[in-house]
């Protein structure tokens, strides 16, 4: 494993434990998926997005510049995180992690599985994982990002309507 890699997975594993949410439903979906669209709208990003909860797809958009092709790897990188319990780039950084390749170790069918940046698990305290967020259409760290960055705001804005 090189450095790199190393500390890649280290973040991406702090993100996973840091955002655990108190609680998320599908009015919470619409109101987080909303908030996306608009910040990805005001920067013009080419992205789909997509929330999910359990198997039902509860909220998804496509920004201008996206294509079908983006649909496609979200609900590929969709399917890793529910799978996994985890970021889909954490999956796909963990293999790294030991000299493996997602793609030719990990016994799934590629078409329909694909271990890269963007699509985050939605953890609630005390249940588990219930769901997805995530956005196609950036390089896998930008989308990682992008998403993490909106669940930490949706975290602290729980938090101060919960206070």
């Amino acid at each position: 494993m090189t450095d790199d890699t190393a500390a890649l997975l280290a973040r991406v594993e702090a993100d996973e434990a840091e955002v655990v949410l108190p609680r998320f439903d599908v009015t919470d979906a619409w109101a987080l998926g909303t908030r996306m669209h608009e910040a990805a709208a005001a920067l013009g990003l080419p992205i789909v997005i997509g929330i999910t909860l359990g198997e039902a797809r509860v909220f998804h958009t496509a920004l201008p510049g996206s294509s079908a092709d983006n649909d496609g790897w979200l609900d590929r990188k969709t399917r890793v995180a529910r799978r996994y319990g985890r970021s889909s780039w954490g999956v796909g950084l963990s293999f790294q992690s030991v000299g493996g390749d997602f793609d030719l170790h990990g016994r799934l069918d590629t078409t329909l599985y694909a271990a890269h940046g963007g699509v985050f698990p939605i953890t609630i305290q005390g249940v588990g994982v219930v769901g997805t967020v995530g956005v196609s259409g950036l390089p896998q760290a930008d989308d990682h990002a992008f998403v993490v960055e909106h669940l930490r705001a949706w975290l602290a804005d729980t938090a101060r309507a919960d206070h």
